[in-house]
């Protein structure tokens, strides 16, 4: 394993693999490793880990530009020495680098109130195929012609370019923070209650439908009783009378819908919190993520939560977006109900539905992990051929680029 400390050495290292076609496979922290398809090619692996600095931290300009290897702990922890932070939401945070959250697009429950990673980078820094060091975007939001790199390279898990750095967006740490919980019983009451929050008088910072076995021994948590849907779980962040008086209208509100609500103790929240953001993280037979219409996500969670029994589910209701969690999974036949029964029914709400991690990987086709991509594959295969003509970044792990 190669491991550059800048981005003048990784060009290099990258022009020396494209004059001999030889795979290159970037690493960070590692943390999303089983994100996407497995390599199939033989190749280096380009360990990103070292370019760790920050290069610039003009505070009251509120940005940030620092390497890509910094790990978001490391990020957070540069941040909150001026009362500020990066408001992405990531599992492992202590293991996972900038660069990662960056190719893989990873958004956590704050999405809802605050956004995706593509909303904060505002400048970048990379290398592409053949070795060739580009950048685009700055301190300073700007238009631009031709390609929005920063957009790009985001969610491209890596096959367009090794990013080496970025300039981000920061905000400042909100004053006081709470979750309010509650019970739901069925899923006539999870359609009722999230309607309501559509026209609550507070502004949630996150929206969470829980439900399933993941959530059950939290002590946040009433225990789950037999036949019960879940439990909704939501962020409020503001000044302290802010916070005070959104946690008293919301539990108001939720009592009015007939719902069993109360505000998690303050000693409790900061654990939850931590489930919330790890749940996708570890070892499953199969971790999947749907993206579909708000309106569609209690629909959803009833057909995830029929794939199969060992289930535990996460989503972040008010975006759309749901992850379920499978203990266990029926062997031989995983890709024949991803692509057979879920993804069509998802794809049918307006949606997607992709496989985040598994260790069925032998059973996994490009399809089952990935959905149908027939419509967008001819675009992407023309940008993938721009930057890496002969497909040496992460081949095969990608929609594209077998």
């Amino acid at each position: 394993m190669l491991a550059p400390t800048e981005q003048a050495t990784i060009a290099a290292v990258i022009q020396d693999m494209f004059a001999i076609d030889r795979p290159i496979y970037p690493i960070g922290g590692g943390t999303s490793s089983a994100y996407g398809l497995p390599a199939t090619r033989p190749g280096i692996p380009l360990d990103l880990s070292v370019i760790n600095r920050v290069i610039d931290y003009p505070s009251r300009d509120m940005t940030i530009t620092v390497e890509a290897g910094i790990t978001m702990a490391a990020l957070a922890e540069t941040l909150v020495a001026e009362r500020q932070r990066l408001p992405i939401d990531v599992p492992q945070a202590d293991r996972a680098t900038l660069g990662g959250v960056i190719a893989t697009n990873w958004s956590g429950p704050l999405r809802y109130g605050h956004g995706t990673i593509r909303d904060y980078v505002i400048g970048i820094s990379a290398v592409d195929g053949r070795g060739t060091p580009f950048k685009g975007g700055g301190r300073v939001v700007k238009n631009v012609a031709g390609y929005d790199f920063c957009k790009l390279l985001t969610g491209s898990l890596g096959t367009l370019g090794v990013v080496t750095q970025a300039t981000l967006k920061v905000k400042p740490i909100p004053e006081q923070s709470a979750l309010v919980a509650c019970r739901v019983k069925d899923v006539e009451q999870a359609e009722r209650l999230l309607a309501a929050l559509v026209t609550s008088q507070t502004t949630p910072a996150a929206i969470e439908l829980v439900a399933g076995p993941a959530w059950s021994d939290d002590p946040a948590l009433a225990p789950l009783a037999s036949g019960e849907f879940g439990h909704l779980i939501v962020a409020l962040e503001g000044t302290g009378p802010e916070v005070d008086w959104m946690k008293a209208t919301l539990v108001s509100e939720l009592h009015a819908q007939r719902a069993e609500a109360a505000i998690v103790a303050d000693e409790r929240s900061p654990s939850l919190w931590q489930r919330l953001r790890e749940f996708s993280a570890g070892e499953a037979a199969l971790v999947v993520k749907a993206n579909v219409p708000p309106s569609r996500t209690v629909e959803m969670i009833r057909l995830l939560k029929d794939a199969a029994p060992d289930y535990s589910i996460q989503a972040h209701a008010g975006n759309g977006i749901i992850l379920a969690r499978y203990s266990t999974f029926p062997t031989g036949g995983v890709s024949r109900i991803l692509v057979g029964r879920l993804q069509p029914a998802v794809q049918n709400a307006g949606g997607n539905l992709i496989v985040l991690s598994s260790t069925l990987s032998g059973e996994l086709t490009r399809q089952a992990v990935w959905g149908a991509t027939a419509s967008a594959a001819m675009l992407m295969e023309a940008v993938k051929e721009q930057f890496d003509p002969k497909n040496l970044l992460n081949p095969g792990r990608f929609v594209y680029g077998a």
